[in-house]
């Protein structure tokens, strides 16, 4: 199964009721507010499943790439009909200024499933989620699979579009709607003779954008029309393909602040599980370069997101309603998708995603032989932390003693290869500082005269 996510741009033009004039709506009081952050909506899976959540789950970000997740990463809202669950969650800002939230209505991974609806919530301010309700696309015997919608001004409707099949083949389709209560008849949107998934609509510049899955040749593509109509994409794909293999769920993200455009895409196996990013600064051509790890990180075990523009007010509202994480998970430096974790009780880095993903997962407290330190608590088990013995480091059982309270308590300073990461150092062997040998952690003398590796070795980023 496929699915995707997108942003859809809200102009002023947009705001102002049929025939309108655009310098009116420009100093009326409805003129949008200025989006500074950004939001993300996902469900949960891992490797080997524990984490699997098929409930709303929400995450910020100030510069759309790394991300807090909300409620502790527990979900928000969770369907009370049809399969009980969600995936592929998608979060649009109406013409009002509320949200409009729409999902698969589908609990876990039997893709077999025939089904003609889809969840759908109203939000004034993604807080509360009010008016759930189920949408009858269709009456082919077939999915509906990843919705999402975009408004089309030429008709006055939102569109939503979906993948369903239909003649042997998967296509997207739209329903058009004003109220997403009462839904118009399906029509194909967009078939361009061989298997499609996962598509997402962007408006920019007077162009119109889908990007969507294809299976002719396994990559995400870009097709543009000059209009909204169903089948006006069909003939106008324009990208050579962004990414193949298993690679789907295309978002397409404009930064806030500047002419630059991000494409998320998602790995399908829950055992990758990992989000990918590619940039472009003219979404018009045919130009995606793709982001290191070390660029963005995404929210614990997340997948097929979407993300929407918020405001400075929105972002700051929603951290306060659900709250950020009370642990932090530790990104390496030289290697920026392994995190810090242990095993058996030994310190290491892993590439994530893993399981048991609590593993990687830390409280920072106030270091327990000194305050303005902090020590590494474990979150699945809470009565250890992470201490250096004969130099190694390990997870144990506090004893109560001042040696281990001295081994157990670091001290953040600058990052020693980057002064915008950080490193940690001993607090009762001053001269050393934790850093990854072999993949195990230890503590080691580490300094800013030290070989570059070292010191790469040694640098890590705290986040979540």
């Amino acid at each position: 199964m496929l699915q995707r996510r997108t942003l859809l741009s809200w102009g002023l033009s947009s705001l102002a009721p049929a025939g309108a004039e655009v310098a009116k709506t420009a100093t009326t009081a409805h003129a949008a507010p200025a989006h500074t952050a950004y939001v993300m909506g996902y469900f949960t899976e891992s490797p080997a499943k524990t984490a699997d959540n098929y409930g709303l789950h929400l995450a910020v970000s100030a510069d759309g790439l790394n991300w807090t997740p909300l409620n502790q990463n527990d979900p928000v809202a969770t369907p009370t009909a049809g399969t009980g669950g969600l995936r592929d969650p998608f979060i649009m800002r109406r013409q009002d200024g509320t949200f409009i939230v729409l999902a698969t209505d589908l609990t876990g991974t039997d893709f077999t499933l025939p089904n003609q609806y889809i969840h759908a919530w109203d939000s004034a301010d993604l807080r509360s989620f009010t008016g759930y309700r189920r949408l009858r696309m269709h009456s082919m015997p077939t999915h509906t699979w990843a919705p999402e919608a975009f408004w089309d001004a030429s008709r006055g409707q939102y569109g939503i579009l979906y993948s369903a099949r239909s003649g042997g083949r998967d296509a997207l389709y739209v329903n058009y709607t004003t109220d997403f209560r009462d839904v118009g008849a399906p029509q194909v949107f967009f078939d361009p003779g061989f298997d499609v998934l996962d598509g997402t609509v962007h408006t920019a510049g007077g162009t119109n954008y889908l990007y969507y899955k294809s299976f002719a040749d396994g990559r995400l593509h870009g097709a543009r029309s000059t209009t909204l109509n169903p089948r006006s994409f069909d003939r106008n794909t324009y990208t050579a393909g962004v990414a193949e293999g298993g690679i789907e769920a295309p978002i397409v993200v404009r930064a806030n602040d500047r002419d630059e455009w991000y494409l998320w895409g998602d790995s399908f196996s829950p055992v990758n599980g990992e989000l990918y990013v590619w940039r472009s600064r003219d979404l018009g051509s045919d130009a995606w370069t793709p982001l290191t790890k070390d660029r963005y990180a995404q929210p614990l075990n997340a997948k097929h997101p979407t993300i929407a523009p918020i405001t400075g007010t929105e972002h700051a509202n929603l951290l306060a309603r659900w709250g950020a994480p009370a642990w932090h998970r530790i990104t390496s430096y030289n290697y920026p998708d392994h995190l810090i974790r242990h095993a058996n009780n030994a310190a290491r880095i892993d590439p994530y995603p893993f399981d048991p993903y609590q593993d990687a997962q830390w409280r920072l407290v106030p270091g327990l032989a000194d305050p303005a330190g902090f020590s590494f608590r474990s979150v699945n088990f809470p009565d250890r932390y992470l201490r250096h013995a004969d130099y190694a480091l390990v997870l144990n059982g506090n004893d109560g003693s001042a040696a281990f309270a001295a081994d157990a308590t670091f001290h953040r300073v600058p990052g020693l290869a980057d002064g915008g990461w950080t490193s940690f150092r001993s607090h009762n062997l001053p001269d050393h500082h934790i850093r990854h040998t072999g993949f195990r952690l230890r503590i080691a003398p580490v300094g800013s005269g030290s070989p570059a590796a070292d010191r790469q070795d040694a640098t890590f980023r705290i986040g979540y």
